[in-house]
């Protein structure tokens, strides 16, 4: 009777808690969302339905902002940066619009901080043909080494860093792997920009000094030491930009796109043709892809805005015509390119431009080349200017500058439209050429010095071998902010 006594006292005593925890609960959701803390020691805010879908994407961004601030002055540089390229922060928020609903999604679901999904803000502007001086690619600014160890292929017709999916999922395996091996989330990105084992080795060398290994206490390069200011920086940003005199442009909290399979090789302009949108659109949804044929093999999908899915179905469906009109043709060592080129119905000079071969190419190197299929000319010179855009890697000098080599055809209004710049910045970043003609290197653009007194916004680069690349390389991987600024315009 008596353990049957305090049975019944401690089970009222439990709906009384559970009703008051029912009641409080109910009574702060109509006054202000309450939090709470998972086992992760995370905070987490409840937001009504009517403010996520008020605010769009942002607010949901900002209820799953988690990162604490750091003592660092770093912080507030980074905030001016950004303050003070207006311009620039808008082309990056519109570049972001496209990806940034599918990553917070993956950011949500394995419970990181919302700060992460924000993380290609500082690697690449969210700039999906993005490749640093050391060749880290994609939106996520993988290195080769690092994107092979984590699944991506790499070859002549696709790169797996710069696709919007996989990449993101390789970048979310990193940091998470990253998270459980340090167990702090500064400490973590610290890795993922630097190495795990540079991390390491930096907190041994606190440990025998009886030093804190923690971010903030560790000695680290300058590249590294304003990597989660940046980060940092960004979030306050998003989270108040009124503070910093910036509007972010509305993004709904709703797919941008969707993943469409794919069962047949078929050519990137017929692609987007069929799928009512233009190239540059289809292009930054399915990056990858380095050459004007999408194979199959490849990829078994497609990235489509969610509203011309329906469309590009549909059109493919009726289309009765062939899919691709170029094939790979493995050019033996020593062949010549002027006797190649006529087997195929081209010319030398559209051989060359079309493979983005340099003008006084004369022989194969042992290389696959890109040639009509059935030895027909297909397509036009322009459209394959996304993916021989002959680019040149920028030195952390003064007046560097994005190079093109101008090909026939070329001239300064459509290099304008090109890459976003007026004609007159074209020609006065070119004063020395009053014509443009082919073989002339011109500058695309001019870079400049951040105004925060720290150094040229780096790329970082990843690999499963990091330790070892990056304690040879420190300062070898680097997309910096202004570069960035440079390859949108």
């Amino acid at each position: 009777m008596i353990k049957l006594f305090f049975s019944l006292v401690l089970a009222t005593c439990t709906l009384a808690a559970h009703a008051e925890e029912a009641l409080t609960l109910s009574t702060s959701l109509a006054d202000t969302p309450p939090t709470f803390t998972n086992a992760h020691n995370i905070q987490l805010r409840i937001i009504p339905d009517d403010e996520l879908n008020k605010g769009g994407l942002w607010q949901r961004l900002r209820s799953g902002f988690t990162m604490q601030d750091i003592n660092s002055p770093l912080v507030a540089k980074h905030e001016q940066w950004y303050a003070s390229r207006p311009d620039y922060v808008v082309r990056m928020m519109d570049r972001a619009s496209r990806y940034l609903y599918y990553i917070t999604g993956e950011v949500e679901r394995r419970g990181m901080p919302s700060e992460i999904a924000l993380l290609p803000m500082i690697e690449s502007g969210f700039n999906p043909g993005a490749r640093s001086t050391s060749n880290a690619s994609g939106i996520w600014q993988f290195m080769p080494s690092t994107g092979r160890n984590f699944g991506l292929r790499q070859n002549w017709w696709y790169d797996g860093r710069r696709d919007i999916v996989g990449a993101t999922t390789s970048a979310l395996d990193y940091l998470e792997k990253l998270h459980e091996m340090f167990g702090d989330w500064e400490l973590a990105l610290a890795a993922y920009n630097w190495g795990e084992g540079a991390v390491q080795r930096a907190q041994q060398k606190n440990r025998r000094l009886g030093l804190p290994v923690d971010y903030a206490s560790l000695k680290l390069p300058d590249e590294t030491r304003n990597y989660v200011p940046k980060l940092l920086a960004i979030k306050n940003i998003v989270d108040h930009p009124s503070d910093f005199g910036l509007t972010l442009s509305h993004i709904p909290n709703k797919p941008y796109f969707a993943e469409v399979p794919t069962s047949k090789h078929i050519d990137v302009e017929l692609a987007a043709q069929l799928a009512d949108i233009s190239s540059e659109e289809f292009i930054a949804l399915n990056p990858a892809h380095n050459r004007p044929v999408i194979l199959h093999d490849n990829s078994d999908f497609i990235l489509l805005p969610v509203d011309k899915v329906e469309t590009f179905q549909t059109n493919l469906a009726n289309y009765d015509k062939p899919l691709v009109s170029w094939q790979a043709y493995h050019a033996r060592k020593g062949e010549r390119l002027d006797h190649l080129a006529p087997r195929f119905g081209l010319s030398l000079e559209r051989l060359r431009s079309v493979n983005g071969l340099s003008a006084r190419a004369q022989v194969s190197s042992d290389e696959t080349l890109l040639v009509p299929l059935n030895g027909e000319s297909a397509g036009n010179e322009g459209e394959f200017a996304t993916f021989n855009m002959h680019l040149h890697p920028v030195s952390r000098d003064d007046t560097a500058s994005l190079k093109y080599t101008v090909r026939e055809g070329d001239t300064l209004d459509k290099l304008a439209r090109r890459y976003h710049v007026s004609v007159a910045a074209l020609r006065n970043w070119n004063v020395q050429w009053k014509h443009i003609k082919a073989g002339q290197r011109l500058a695309l653009a001019r870079s400049k010095h951040p105004s925060t007194g720290t150094k040229r916004h780096p790329s970082h680069s990843k690999s499963g071998n990091i330790a070892q690349r990056h304690s040879a390389r420190k300062h070898a991987s680097r997309t910096a902010h202004a570069h960035l600024a440079r390859q949108d315009r």
